[in-house]
């Protein structure tokens, strides 16, 4: 069957800038929940482990998308941990019921350790205190073991436990999803305002240089949506530097087109906590803004059912391991599109999680590590999106979805890197039966030209990559080219996803 052809275009100049692109946007992030720290970063059994028992495989591909910053330890979990339990000598620390996903912690690893794997893949740390069952003096407790240089109680404890020089985390979640009535030690937004508000000033006395992120909603959904953010802010707003973010989406009724649509949800959600953000700015009369760290997102769905049959308190058990396929990555790639465009406001965020759990990356017990689909687009977006984002103004063809109207099949950013000399255009064509004759004007990028042209495609939305057999990967025969007067040609493929990146000529 020959494929129809529509037509969309895309303007891009230099000046359509919408910010510097803070590299943290691309980070990730490990909670001590099913296998994504035992058997995903750590095995010390595994004959791929180094001296301190990680993954040498994994950490291969986790430098492969080139994370700048990854989120620790939870997530849900940090609302009842005890960063205690997982310092010191591995044979004095407490086996734990972990209530959030009701498993056996085992705490072999905890902060130290944690550190020292991230240093190896080159990322800083983004640490989450609890706020749940603890507060102010655990938080700056804690504080002061990871920063602090020495000549005190728990900095010194730190050098006890073969740490001399302080961590240097600079990045502090102030609890994690505490309006959600499954958070142990859930909290009311004026309850949690107040509690994060005096622990955030207690950690900037032991800290100053440090960055808070306070809890906005759990989702779009909740009821106290956004007014938690609001109420929230209302206490924090003088402490705090960013306010979080999470969402999750999911195909569970086989819509494709409307999955694909689920970008505007997430568009209207970033939007809605600028407003509420700018609000309290004005309430305030402040001249400070609250930027925004979107420190959970990704596709959930896959695994719900079988999460249902997990045994209770059994040691690090699979859960939440969603099998991606090729539809879920034209998604992530969409979503990570729309946080570019908010570039000036949405500094840092964490694609939920990194290994094993709801992950790009797959391990076996033992075994190997491989790429799922969602890996490509978190990839190519990590490796080419640094720069300053710029706007792409977009022509195309429009379809309704059960959920949503007016969305483009032509999603896209834009992100220029001039130190580097390179443009670099993301393209998703959601169109699930035509190609797209796509123009973009570069007129403005005088000099440059194409260097590939990367696409991600398969004919079944549902297929999936497995060990050994990697059925969604991406190719660089996109034929886009680039004519005399600055403008390039390319034919997009149906439910494709497009890296288009040029260079200027030396």
């Amino acid at each position: 069957m020959v494929l129809a052809e529509q037509k969309a275009s895309i303007i891009i100049d230099k000046s359509f800038t919408i910010s510097e692109v803070d590299e943290r946007l691309y980070g990730s992030f490990i909670e001590h929940l099913g296998r994504a720290v035992y058997g995903g970063i750590y095995e010390p059994e595994h004959p791929e482990a180094d001296e301190e028992g990680f993954r040498k495989d994994v950490m291969a591909l986790v430098k492969r998308l080139n994370v700048p910053i990854i989120r620790y330890p939870g997530g849900n979990m940090v609302s009842a941990y005890n960063w205690e339990d997982g310092v010191g000598p591995r044979e004095e620390r407490p086996r734990r019921l972990e209530l959030a996903w009701r498993t056996i912690e085992t705490n072999e690893m905890g902060t130290n350790e944690f550190v020292a794997w991230s240093k190896k893949v080159n990322a800083d740390v983004m640490m989450a205190v609890n706020l749940g069952t603890r507060g102010i003096d655990a938080a700056r407790n804690f504080l002061e073991y990871c920063n602090h240089p020495g000549g005190t109680y728990w900095s010194d404890l730190r050098k006890e436990h073969g740490y001399k020089n302080p961590h240097n985390i600079k990045v502090w979640c102030l609890g994690n999803e505490m309006d959600g009535s499954w958070q142990v030690g859930h909290k009311t937004a004026h309850e949690y305002g107040r509690l994060a508000l005096e622990t955030g000033k207690a950690m900037r006395l032991v800290d100053p240089d440090i960055e808070l992120v306070a809890c906005g909603s759990s989702n779009t959904n909740m009821p106290t949506f956004p007014e938690y953010e609001a109420t929230t802010l209302e206490h924090t707003y003088d402490v705090v530097d960013y306010i979080s973010l999470h969402q999750y989406y999911g195909n569970r009724s086989n819509d494709t087109e409307n999955y694909l649509a689920k970008t505007m949800d997430m568009d209207h959600f970033i939007k809605t906590v600028i407003a509420t953000c700018d609000y309290i700015k004005a309430k305030k009369r402040s001249k400070k803004t609250i930027n925004l760290s979107f420190d959970e997102w990704n596709v959930w769905y896959h695994s719900n059912e079988q999460d249902r049959q997990i045994e209770p308190w059994s040691i690090a058990p699979p859960q939440l391991e969603d099998v991606y396929n090729f539809e879920d990555a034209l998604l992530v790639g969409s979503m990570l599109m729309t946080m570019l465009r908010h570039a000036d406001r949405v500094k840092m965020a964490c694609m939920a999680q990194l290994v094993n759990v709801i992950a790009p990356i797959m391990t076996e017990n033992g075994g190997g590590a491989w790429e799922q689909t969602i890996f490509y687009p978190y990839m190519h977006v990590s490796l080419y999106g640094r720069g300053v984002s710029l706007q792409p103004v977009v022509s195309s063809p429009k379809y309704d979805s059960k959920d949503f109207t007016d969305v483009p099949y032509i999603d896209s950013a834009v992100v220029y890197n001039e130190e580097a000399e390179e443009l670099t255009v993301f393209v998703l064509n959601r169109h699930l039966t035509d190609k797209m004759t796509l123009t973009i004007d570069v007129r403005s990028f005088e000099g440059y030209q194409i260097v590939e042209h990367i696409v991600l495609e398969h004919d079944d939305l549902k297929a999936v990559n497995t060990l050994g057999n990697q059925r969604v990967k991406p190719h660089s025969n996109g034929d886009a080219s680039l004519t005399y007067d600055g403008q390039i040609e390319a034919l997009v493929n149906k439910a494709s996803w497009n890296v288009i990146r040029l260079k200027k000529k030396a």
